[in-house]
């Protein structure tokens, strides 16, 4: 079938287990999807399966994707993911994926958008020490020396420097995945999820669980 679907996150939570531990959890919306491609090498130069999350008005949707949502007989979707497919059953278009084919996964891998912090100085962004607040210290929050002195005479490339922090891609690995819920579509796992809740997320099984760890 497929190794990933598109979910939602709706925020975290605490559940207790037998012994009376206390478990963080975040909640999240997996599914349902709905696959609106079937993506092959001798046609897209990959073997990939589209998948669409949310729904959308279609006031906002071009023309060009109402087309390619009616042709696959699906609603207007928010959100498109390709996923890598699993083993030789390929789904068909317009076929539901729910949060079911997660029910016997013991850890998952998590891909969404970190939240963006704006323009951050290296203290914050790189949790640089900073300067002497005294004895004459008149930039304590500041980068101090970036240069090199006479070669090769200018900024390394890469050097952590203050800048854009934040709103990119991030994964997260082997999540323990606590429970889940197939008639609501939720899914509880262990510990945090990159992004702000409300934001949307990639879950797919993990590639290297954590019993493989070294």
């Amino acid at each position: 079938m497929v190794k990933a679907l598109i979910g939602r996150k709706l925020g975290m939570t605490q559940i207790f287990d037998e012994a009376g531990r206390r478990i963080p959890v975040t909640v999240l919306q997996v599914g349902p999807c709905s696959i609106t491609q079937v993506k092959s090498p001798e046609v897209d130069r990959v073997a990939a399966v589209q998948l669409g999350f949310g729904g959308r008005k279609r006031k906002n949707t071009t023309q060009a994707l109402v087309g390619h949502f009616e042709k696959a007989g699906v609603d207007l979707m928010r959100v498109l993911r390709d996923v890598a497919p699993e083993g030789s059953e390929m789904p068909a278009p317009g076929q539901e994926l729910r949060v079911d084919l997660f029910s016997a996964v013991k850890h998952v891998d998590i891909i969404g958008v970190s939240k963006g912090k704006g323009y951050a100085g290296t203290m914050k962004r790189h949790h640089f020490h900073g300067a002497p607040e005294s004895h004459g210290g008149c930039k304590p929050r500041g980068p101090g020396s970036n240069g090199s002195n006479t070669w090769p005479g200018r900024v390394i490339k890469g050097k952590r420097m203050a800048g854009h922090m934040g709103n990119a891609q991030v994964t997260v690995r082997n999540l323990e995945v606590i429970q889940v819920d197939v008639e609501q579509d939720l899914m509880l796992v262990r510990g945090g999820v990159p992004g702000p809740n409300g934001g949307y997320i990639v879950v797919r099984k993990a590639v290297l669980p954590a019993a493989m760890k070294r």
